[in-house]
């Protein structure tokens, strides 16, 4: 299962636009991602309603994922990798100023 971890920079963590700008960037990948932090269950990272509800604070780490199940072939999972680089990129960036 391809994973990678990130921090959460929104000052407010995945809560409102934060959360709806994540959540969208994740159904454009086409992707069954899930996001997780220590301590509890990973949840569906397209459903806004998991990821609010889940409490991803400013300053936590978490990890995406993504099923080798839902994965055909290498190609298919170098674009899983690539699309959790980005939203990886997108967690640490919605801090930046």
């Amino acid at each position: 299962m391809p994973t990678l971890k990130a921090v959460v920079r929104a000052s407010v963590g995945l809560h409102a636009r934060p959360a709806a700008v994540f959540v969208r960037a994740v159904t454009e990948t086409g992707l069954p991602v899930t996001i997780a932090k220590d301590g509890t269950p990973q949840v569906d990272a397209r459903s806004l309603l998991q990821v609010m509800t889940a409490d991803f604070h400013h300053g936590c780490e978490v990890e995406l994922g993504i099923s080798e199940s839902a994965l055909e072939g290498a190609q298919s999972r170098r674009d899983a990798e690539e699309a959790l680089r980005g939203l990886s990129d997108l967690l640490e960036s919605q801090g930046a100023s």
